[in-house]
């Protein structure tokens, strides 16, 4: 696995809003995120990840995989699979671990909490 500091944004913290309904009932559309940057992602976390269409998403990271490339990576998957328009790697397949962003650490808005 890549050391997650080495590919990381300047800052150890950042925000991520949730958008749609794919991660509920854990998240909600219009949540805000606390995400550390430097965290190891661990089976069973919530995770923000770049898919390779580019889009940002926020998806739950189920278990090690090996992506197409031969590389490690993660099979991420969403809590609502029956939403409208889902995609996660059921549709795409694995994440490389370069394209995990971060790990969420707590919901700031509109309930917080600590999310394990």
């Amino acid at each position: 696995m890549e050391d997650n500091a080495a590919r990381a944004p300047r800052h150890a913290w950042g925000m991520a809003k949730v958008e749609g309904v794919s991660m509920e009932p854990t998240l909600q559309a219009g949540d805000r995120l606390w995400v550390s940057y430097r965290r190891t992602p661990e089976p069973g976390r919530v995770v923000v990840a770049r898919l390779a269409d580019g889009a940002v998403v926020v998806k739950r990271a189920v278990e090690r995989r090996t992506t197409v490339s031969g590389r490690s990576g993660w099979w991420l998957l969403s809590d609502n699979p029956a939403a409208p328009g889902v995609i996660d790697s059921r549709h795409r397949g694995p994440v490389a671990d370069a394209d995990v962003i971060g790990v969420v650490v707590g919901r700031l808005w509109p309930r917080p909490r600590v999310l394990a």
